[in-house]
C-alpha cells in the first residue's frame, strides 16, 4: 500500500469517527450564559445591547413574573432557515432569559441547535448558536440529559403523546392576511389571558411566528405562565427561557405546538408523576389550547 493511499485511508476513517461523534452528541436545551451578582435592570439592558451588538434583531420582551425578564431575538439565518420546512416558523426566533435567584442573576438562553432539531427545521442553526454565545457567554448546556440530533427529530414524550407533526389547528381563514388580521386583533383585546410579546414574519414565505404571555387565575390558572413555571422550572439553574408560548400563522391555517410536545421539549426529563412533575399541571395542555384557540377566533374545541 502506498504512503499516499494509507494517509486518504487514515483521513477517511477520521471522517468517518467525526461522523459518527457528530451523531452522537446530547443535545440539550438550554445554555446558560452567566451567573453573578449584579443589578437586575442593568443586566436586562445590557443583554439587550450585547445580542444587538451581534447583530441579533430584539423582536420583543417581557416579564412573566418578578424576577424574570424574556428577550426573543431573530436574524437573517432563523428567518430564512424557517422557510425550508414545514412549520419551520416555529424556530424563527430563539428567546434569551434573565432570572434573578437569589443574590444571583442567570442569563440563559435556548440551544439554537437543540431547537433546530426538535422542531425539523432545514438547518442546524449552528452560526446563531455561535453568535448567541459571541454575544453573552456560556457556562454550560443545561436542562436535561440531553438527546441526539435523531432523536429530536421523532420526538415526543412518551407513549401516546403529539409528535411536531401533530400541532393544533386553532383557526383557518380565507388567507394569510386574513388570518393574521384575526391574531393581532385577539392579541390586543387579550380576553381570554393571551397577549402578543413579538412577532417574527418568515423570509419569502407566508408564515409568521407570535409569541404569547399567557396570563390566567381561578379557573383559567392552569395556562398562566407563572403558575405553570413554579411547578416545573424547580432546579437551581432556570429554564425561564421555555417562555412564551408560540402561534405560528401559516398560509391561512393559525397553529399551535399542543402543550404536552411543546412543554416537553424544553423539559423531556421531567417525571410524569410526583413532586414537580407533569402529573402537577395536567390541566395545563387543553387550557392552553383552549385560550390560544378562542384567542385567535377558533372554536373551544379546536383541534
Amino acid at each position: 500500500m502506498s504512503k499516499i493511499w494509507r494517509i486518504l485511508c487514515v483521513l477517511f476513517m477520521a471522517l468517518l469517527a467525526g461522523t459518527a461523534f457528530a451523531d452522537d452528541v446530547l443535545l440539550k436545551p438550554f445554555v446558560l450564559a452567566s451567573k453573578g451578582p449584579g443589578d437586575f435592570a442593568q443586566k436586562v439592558e445590557a443583554t439587550k445591547a450585547a445580542l444587538v451588538g451581534q447583530g441579533f434583531t430584539v423582536a420583543g420582551s417581557y416579564s412573566p413574573y418578578p424576577g424574570a425578564v424574556v428577550i426573543a431575538v431573530t436574524d437573517d439565518e432563523m428567518r430564512t432557515t424557517a422557510a425550508k420546512s414545514e412549520h419551520g416558523g416555529f424556530g424563527a426566533a430563539q428567546r434569551v432569559s434573565v432570572t434573578k435567584v437569589k443574590d444571583e442573576i442567570q442569563v440563559a438562553y435556548t440551544n439554537p441547535v437543540y431547537m433546530a432539531n426538535a422542531y425539523r427545521m432545514g438547518g442546524d442553526l449552528r452560526s446563531t448558536a455561535a453568535k448567541l454565545q459571541a454575544a453573552l457567554g456560556k457556562i454550560e448546556d443545561f436542562g436535561a440529559q440531553g438527546l441526539t440530533a435523531e432523536k429530536l427529530r421523532k420526538y415526543h414524550y412518551t407513549f401516546g403523546m403529539e409528535y411536531f407533526d401533530e400541532p393544533n389547528t386553532l383557526a383557518t381563514y380565507g388567507s394569510y392576511d386574513e388570518a393574521l388580521k384575526a391574531v393581532e386583533a385577539g392579541l390586543a383585546a387579550g380576553k381570554y389571558g393571551v397577549t402578543k410579546v413579538y412577532r417574527v414574519d418568515v423570509a419569502g414565505k407566508k408564515e409568521t411566528l407570535f409569541g404569547v404571555a399567557m396570563k390566567g387565575e381561578g379557573d383559567t390558572k392552569f395556562m398562566d405562565d407563572k403558575y405553570i413555571m413554579s411547578e416545573i422550572d424547580f432546579r437551581d439553574v432556570k429554564s425561564t427561557a421555555h417562555l412564551p408560548y408560540d402561534i405560528l400563522v401559516s398560509d391561512n391555517k393559525v397553529y399551535a405546538l399542543y402543550a404536552r410536545f411543546r412543554i416537553a421539549t424544553s423539559f423531556p426529563d421531567l417525571s410524569m408523576m410526583g413532586a414537580n412533575s407533569f402529573m402537577n399541571i395536567m390541566k395545563a395542555p387543553e387550557a392552553i389550547r383552549k385560550a390560544l384557540a378562542l384567542t385567535v377566533g377558533g372554536k373551544e374545541d379546536a383541534r
